[in-house]
């Protein structure tokens, strides 16, 4: 049997169709009688291009249209025009019926069709309303977090300030005890200080009755003083070095800080996607931007449909 059908051409998900002649039981890409025309329904710009003559031969002959055809071939008025030929109509009143009835669908169109633009419109409406909402949504959940953020701030600041005012009370207890402490210490220093001041007059003794002596008392006593006095400026060069190794590492740590602030902010900015933009924005920086700077611009999560339409059309430039 043969049959006038659609033949798929084109690309993925941007396919058209060719309206040919083949027999049924060839495969769909297979051979072909003949090639009648072209049907395009998915571009912006569709078309239907079809040899009239040759398709009343075709369907003359008995060759039987699929479904598809079929309806393209009644929108178009052929299967109209097939049946008053069959009716014996002349070509006169052949045109004037079918310009009757074109006029009439028309007028049908244009009462309760809307428009492309129209539609694009509505379009755009509704992703901009979704697109502001999920905003909305996402700055509701951001002033969430903040929220407790501070209250859990706040409960931290209480919780330091309750241990600083323990630790205050511990440190005032504590001098008591050491008063307490230094009593017995300080009875102990009077008796080594006795001590000492009777060893002064053993010494004095000793010195009367041997010349040596009186020589021998200033060495010890300059063997006594000397580690005093160079221990102090040891210690005093210490508490000054301490604070300098302590803030050099501080002052690094803020300029590496700063740097990874800087780096994030740079490669935010080169990651910004379409799905980060309203509608109008995104279409705007596509139709503006060349296709080498747009690769990974638009996402595969990218729902808006008037996006995906200006980076397809953005391609085929």
């Amino acid at each position: 049997m043969i049959k006038l059908r659609l033949q798929r051409k084109g690309r993925k998900k941007r396919p058209f169709y060719h309206i040919v002649v083949a027999d049924s039981r060839s495969p769909r890409d297979g051979r072909i009688i003949e090639k009648l025309g072209r049907f395009d329904n998915v571009s912006e710009n569709q078309e239907l291009v079809y040899d009239e003559e040759r398709v009343i031969h075709w369907l003359k002959i008995g060759a039987q249209p699929s479904d598809t055809v079929r309806n393209i071939l009644k929108h178009e008025g052929i299967l109209y025009k097939m049946h008053l030929m069959r009716w014996g109509k002349s070509d006169e009143e052949i045109e004037a019926a079918l310009e009757e009835w074109k006029a009439a669908r028309e007028a049908k169109k244009s009462e309760t069709a809307v428009s492309r633009k129209a539609k694009q419109k509505d379009v755009l409406k509704a992703e901009e309303q979704e697109y502001k909402k999920q905003l909305e949504e996402k700055a509701a959940a951001a002033a969430k977090e903040l929220e407790k953020k501070k209250e859990a701030e706040a409960k931290a600041a209480e919780e330091a300030a309750a241990a600083e005012a323990e630790k205050e009370e511990a440190k005032a207890e504590e001098p008591a005890a050491e008063v307490a402490d230094e009593a017995p210490a300080a009875e102990e220093k009077a008796e080594k200080e006795e001590v000492k001041a009777e060893e002064p007059v053993a010494e004095e003794v000793k010195a009367e009755e041997t010349e040596e002596a009186p020589a021998e008392e200033p060495v010890v006593a300059k063997e006594e003083e000397a580690p005093v006095k160079e221990e102090e400026p040891k210690d005093e060069a210490k508490a000054e070095e301490t604070p300098v190794e302590e803030e050099a590492p501080a002052e690094k740590e803020e300029v590496k800080a700063e740097e990874e602030v800087k780096e994030e902010k740079a490669e935010a900015d080169s990651k910004q996607l379409s799905t980060d933009m309203n509608a109008n924005e995104a279409i705007d920086h596509i139709k503006n931007t060349p296709v080498e700077d747009l690769k990974g611009f638009v996402p595969e999560d990218e729902e808006r449909v008037t996006v995906q339409r200006a980076w397809e059309s953005k391609q085929e430039e």
